[in-house]
């Protein structure tokens, strides 16, 4: 059933929420919120349990052209399934949404936050513990697709999202989250501090320092370039009279007047989200990026948060991933890395879905999240 996004239910999951619609909406997309009940016994095998689970998730709609779009479903939906029961309850839900998306639609893609089946199993690690990531393509449709109908789901060539994250537990004290960092992350944590780094939360006020050094950092890193647009739509975003509501930190580190560094903080449901980064080449020696994240962690924690979410890091410490970089600098806060399904595709129309992954496959720095 159908009903207003400012209805999405409160949730740790961003993506997921009345605030991220209204994001998207400011930035031109059109989003769906959905209502939905599944019966608890077919979710779960062997559950004791009886009666019904209700629950929600966010869509939105992107336009492709020639009166064409593809709904997406980004980190959704929120309730996960046991294994086996997965795949045909992803179906059961696709059918269910076609009579609410445009009569265009090629496909519905899932951005599944859920645990990859692959992270829980001890073959798929090697001798030092570190995940070998999931098997090919044609081997993990094949599983998704079992006890379904249909044998529609496909595997995304790319996941939109990050499909690897770290977790920190916000639920001890302040100095037990610190001694669980790593020793160069606590001693560049003191040593930003000593060097006269202090943090401060800014607004729309500070949009211009922010992408300055988002701006920076992106040519530095030969990153995809967003508009100034896109970082205001979060600032300006307002989901207070919502049933899932964000709080927005734009947190800044400086010496004296000299911005070093930036992130967006957001808060959502008892979970923080390290939503963007940015630094200048300028002082780097000062560590600010480090004194911005012990900041956002002692923030989300002080607003009630139990977890911290990095947002993307590579699945295993491997120097050519293009994410290594930031699996080392993440993983020194300590905290668990959690790997996650990632995108899946479900075809409403086959002919044009083709065509669209011929198009996506030959198109560079094509984003929806």
């Amino acid at each position: 059933m159908r009903k207003e996004t400012r209805e999405l239910y409160r949730t740790p999951i961003l993506q997921q929420t009345a605030f991220w619609s209204d994001v998207k909406n400011q930035l031109g997309l059109t989003s769906l919120a959905i209502d939905f009940r599944s019966d608890r016994s077919g979710l779960f095998t062997g559950s004791p349990l009886s009666g019904h689970i209700h629950s929600d998730l966010l869509v939105l709609i992107m336009p492709l052209g020639n009166g064409h779009s593809l709904a997406y479903v980004p980190y959704g939906p929120e309730l996960e399934p046991g294994e086996e029961a997965q795949g045909p309850f992803l179906e059961e839900l696709t059918e269910s949404l076609r009579s609410f998306l445009p009569a265009h639609c090629i496909a519905v893609r899932y951005d599944l936050f859920w645990e990859s089946w692959w992270a829980r199993e001890e073959e798929r690690y090697d001798d030092r513990g570190f995940w070998l990531g999931e098997p090919q393509r044609g081997f993990s449709e094949l599983r998704f697709n079992f006890n379904t109908i249909r044998k529609n789901f496909r595997k995304a060539h790319f996941n939109i999202l990050p499909a690897n994250t770290i977790f920190i537990d916000l639920k001890p004290e302040l100095e037990t989250i610190l001694h669980r960092m790593k020793p160069k992350t606590r001693y560049n944590i003191g040593l930003a501090f000593r060097k006269g780094v202090s943090v401060r939360s800014a607004g729309l006020e500070s949009i211009d320092t922010w992408y300055e050094l988002y701006r920076e950092t992106a040519i530095r890193n030969r990153l995809t370039l967003n508009d100034v647009k896109y970082f205001e739509a979060i600032l300006k975003a307002r989901a207070e009279s919502t049933s899932s509501p964000a709080e927005v930190h734009l947190l800044i580190a400086e010496e004296g007047h000299t911005p070093l560094a930036a992130l967006f903080l957001i808060l959502s449901g008892n979970r923080g989200c390290y939503l963007y980064g940015a630094s200048s080449d300028a002082g780097r020696n000062k560590m600010a990026t480090y004194a911005l994240q012990w900041e956002a962690i002692r923030i989300s924690r002080e607003r009630g948060c139990t977890g911290y979410d990095m947002f993307g890091v590579a699945p295993n410490p491997d120097p050519s991933h293009p994410l290594y970089g930031l699996y080392k600098f993440k993983s020194g806060f300590g905290g668990n890395i959690y790997h996650s399904m990632g995108c899946w595709d479900y075809p409403l129309n086959e002919e044009e879905y083709v065509r669209y992954l011929h198009t996506e496959l030959t198109s560079k720095g094509y984003h929806l999240g």
